[in-house]
Formats: C-alpha cells, structure tokens, sequence
C-alpha cells in the first residue's frame, strides 16, 4: 500500500498491511530531520542492472506500480474519489507546465523534428522545478524538494534530443512515488494519482510531443508497443477488467475508442495514435493489435506488467538514466 512505502524493507506490492492505515512514521514529520541526498546515476554499465533489480528503488518503483494498478481496477476515469490538497497542487503544477508551452511557441527552423524552442521550455522547468515541488510539499518538507525536483526535470523528455519515452514517463512515476514516500500523498490519494494527476501529465507531454514534435526515444517502431507511453496501457488495462461489454478485441474500432476514452485511459492512448498516425491500425501499431486478440482484460494486464519489467525496466538503454537518492535508494532490499 502506499502507505508501507515510508518503511524501506517494506515491497507494497507485497505487504498485507491494511491499505487504510497509514505507517506510523508516514508522516511528513518523520522526514523533518531526514538526510535527502540529490539523486545520481549508478548505473553505468550492463553488469549493474542486477544492483538495479536487487535495489530498494527497484522494489518501491514496481510496488507502487502494483498498488496503483490494483487501486484503479473496474474503476472508470469519472468515478468519484477524495481530491486531497496535494493532489490539487499537483495540477496546478502541471497547468503551469502546460502554459509555459503556449508562452514558448516552436520557433521556425528547417529541421521538421525536434523544435528548439523546446529547449526555452526545458530551461524553465529547470530553473523553477525547485520551487514548483516546494509548493507542493508541506513545509516542514522543504528540504526534500531538491531531490524529488530531478524526478520532475527527468519526466518531461530530453531537451537537448528533443526526445522522450518511456523512461522520463518512468521518471514522472519515481516522482510521484518520492511524494508518497514522504507522505505528500497518502492511500486515500490512490485514484486520484492516477485519474487526475497522471491523466493531466499524459495531457502535458502529448502537447509537448506534438508543439514541439519530439522524436520518440529508443522507439522500437512498430514492434514497440507506443512511442511515448507504456504505464497507461498497464492501469487503462487494470480500469477494464471484468467490464460488462468491452472486451480487447474492441478497442481497435473508432467507434468505441471514441464512446469511451472518456472513461478509460487505455482508449484515450488508442485515441491519441489514433490521431498520431495514418494508415491500417495493425501496421503502425502491431503490438497493440495483437493485444487486442487476447481473450479478457485481465490476461493483458497480466501480459502488460511482464511486457513493462522485460522492456522497460530490465533494459539497460532505459535504466542507465535513472537517478537514486535517499527515497528512491541502490541500495540493496533488507532482507
């Protein structure tokens, strides 16, 4: 639960502590004292993906994937939730993100990909990332906003490619996942993470995307399963387990994508290429098509998550980026 993850032997994934009863030193008090470190890159070549498996990051970063996932299951985008103070923070943060991009037109320039002004944007971010996590924390908390800002500045692509992928998506995650560490967010906080919070990043980075038309980063091309996204399709999988009419096999029509993406995150991303991208839907999305001939929602969860740890979070290209500090630690699990 979200709440075991302030104790570090503790995999939420794992835990049967109940979800409603938060850790004693859950609170934001717990981390008054506490010595945060700015998060760096430890894994520099192949042979250290193991110290990144067997890592107390690696267990909070899946565990918090698998809370979250079992939290939005059978739930609808437009199901009512608890919307804390955090939360509505955390959109401010983001609608100011999102208005920094129609302050920062693309400038004109004879490359067709990778807008420079894309960079303008970045320098911002980067310059008032400190302050916008500030603003979020309690202020007992301040001290941590140093290390959970580098989750923010890593979530939102490369500015000197101009790129983005599935590890900045990842880095927004570790970011989220820092803020219920130190109690920022709490279990009753679980849908709204994902519905409000993640929704309106996924808003944020598409207009990025397509202002400044970012090239994907280590695309896989058709064989991949989106450019840009993958986490979506997990918990937009998760919402649609056990619905009483839509199945897999329906979210390649239109018809249906465009009846309810409104209410589910995985027809929203279908939506979104389906915007992106011209031609048959199984030759520019041949993953995603051969998904939709599995039989229930459930088995592709299931597909998805194995799918996510293989392609994401065991390839060294994705987690060679990745930063750890204090919350989000090399260090080895407890046993």
């Amino acid at each position: 639960m979200l709440s075991s993850l302030p104790q570090p032997s503790i995999n939420m994934a794992e835990t049967d502590q109940q979800s409603g009863a938060p850790a004693e030193d859950d609170s934001p008090a717990a981390y008054a004292n506490f010595n945060f470190q700015l998060p760096k890159k430890q894994i520099s070549m192949v042979p250290d993906m193991g110290k990144w498996k067997r890592s107390q990051a690696y267990a909070d970063y899946i565990g918090f994937i698998l809370t979250l996932n079992e939290a939005v299951k059978g739930k609808q985008l437009t199901c009512a939730y608890p919307c804390s103070e955090t939360v509505k923070k955390l959109l401010s943060l983001l609608g100011t993100l999102d208005r920094w991009i129609d302050e920062t037109p693309p400038v004109d320039q004879p490359s067709r990909f990778g807008n420079k002004a894309c960079r303008t944007w970045y320098a911002k971010l980067d310059q008032e990332a400190e302050t916008l996590v500030s603003d979020v924390l309690p202020s007992n908390l301040s001290a941590a906003a140093p290390e959970i800002a580098v989750y923010l500045k890593e979530a939102v692509g490369n500015s000197t490619r101009i790129d983005y992928g599935t590890g900045h998506e990842a880095a927004f995650a570790a970011f989220l996942c820092c803020l219920c560490k130190v109690g920022a967010l709490r279990v009753e906080d679980q849908l709204a993470i994902i519905f409000k919070v993640f929704d309106r990043y996924l808003q944020v980075m598409r207009k990025l995307q397509k202002t400044y038309r970012m090239e994907p980063a280590g695309s896989q091309g058709v064989w991949g399963l989106d450019d840009f996204q993958f986490l979506p399709f997990i918990w937009g999988s998760s919402q649609l387990i056990d619905h009483p009419t839509l199945e897999p096999r329906h979210f390649v029509e239109e018809k249906v994508v465009n009846e309810h993406h409104q209410d589910y995150m995985f027809l929203e991303c279908i939506k979104f290429i389906n915007e992106m991208k011209t031609g048959p839907f199984a030759e520019h999305s041949n993953q995603l098509w051969n998904i939709s001939a599995v039989p229930t929602w459930a088995k592709v969860n299931q597909g998805l998550i194995r799918m996510y740890k293989a392609e994401c979070l065991e390839k060294f290209p994705v987690i060679q980026h990745f930063k750890f500090g204090s919350l989000l630690s090399i260090q080895p699990v407890k046993p």
